[in-house]
């Protein structure tokens, strides 16, 4: 069953790359799934970087994308917003390129706390700041707004370990605020949704492919796919005795997939 997929739903972080370090097998992965008429579609999480941002870093990887590459939580809340909120004013907690990303479905986004915002938005912001924090404390505290977040994910795997993601930047919101936000990126099955839809792949044909049980293993069977974890991130194989979130298949990395796909 491993051999007849052709879509393949890869995180990034601890899965493909740690930061800008591709991990040893990516790109013999990437060549097979071309060399078979697959797809590769990322669909991470982290949404510091615009879709823009993705195709000049895999660039630089020398990973063949373009813009039907990516389904990234940016993206998804991006086209959730637009459908719920329209032209409605948006507060948002995040990066540069996340506010950018938001702007090119234009959407009304602001930084400021204006006195028509129906919502505020968190994403994994590595350019955090103690008055982000504040402004959106006091937003959710005051005012009767909606409350969204891009991802639940607690930690962003690096080459030195992790940094705390956006999952727990909301964590320390809710300490404050006494309030949690409904989260748009995986384990929603909104992501494989989007990529069956774009491909014309069946549910059959698909595998999602990351490091971390709760939401990237999670976002596949909540989606009804196949997945495989690897054990190159969050998730170690002392997890899987414990898990509600078992996937199909483990490797120890990217490159045991690849062998066990190509041999």
């Amino acid at each position: 069953m491993l051999k007849d997929k052709k879509l393949f739903l890869l995180d990034i972080d601890g899965t493909i790359a740690l930061d800008t370090t591709l991990i040893d097998g990516t790109l013999e992965f990437m060549d097979y799934v071309l060399s078979i008429g697959g797809k590769y579609i990322f669909i991470t999480n982290n949404s510091t970087k615009s879709i823009e941002d993705y195709i000049m870093k895999f660039d630089d990887f020398g990973i063949k994308v373009d813009k039907t590459s990516f389904v990234t939580s940016s993206y998804a809340t991006a086209i959730y917003l637009k459908e719920v909120y329209k032209d409605k004013k948006i507060f948002v907690l995040g990066t540069k390129s996340f506010i950018k990303e938001l702007k090119r479905f234009e959407l009304n986004i602001t930084e400021d706390k204006d006195e028509d915002i129906v919502c505020a938005v968190v994403g994994f912001d590595n350019e955090l700041n103690y008055k982000k924090i504040e402004d959106i404390c006091e937003l959710l505290s005051t005012r009767d707004i909606d409350y969204i977040a891009t991802n639940p994910d607690l930690v962003c795997p690096t080459s030195f370990g992790f940094v705390p993601d956006c999952g727990s930047i909301c964590e320390m919101i809710e300490n404050a605020v006494k309030r949690q936000p409904l989260y748009i990126g995986k384990p929603n099955k909104t992501i494989v949704e989007m990529c069956l839809e774009q491909t014309g792949f069946t549910k059959e044909q698909t595998l999602v492919i990351g490091d971390r049980l709760y939401t990237d293993i999670a976002c596949g069977i909540n989606g009804g796919v196949d997945t495989a974890v690897v054990f190159t991130g969050e998730a170690t194989k002392e997890d899987l005795k414990d898990t509600e979130f078992r996937p199909t298949y483990s490797f120890s990395t990217i490159k045991e997939l690849y062998e066990k796909l190509a041999f």
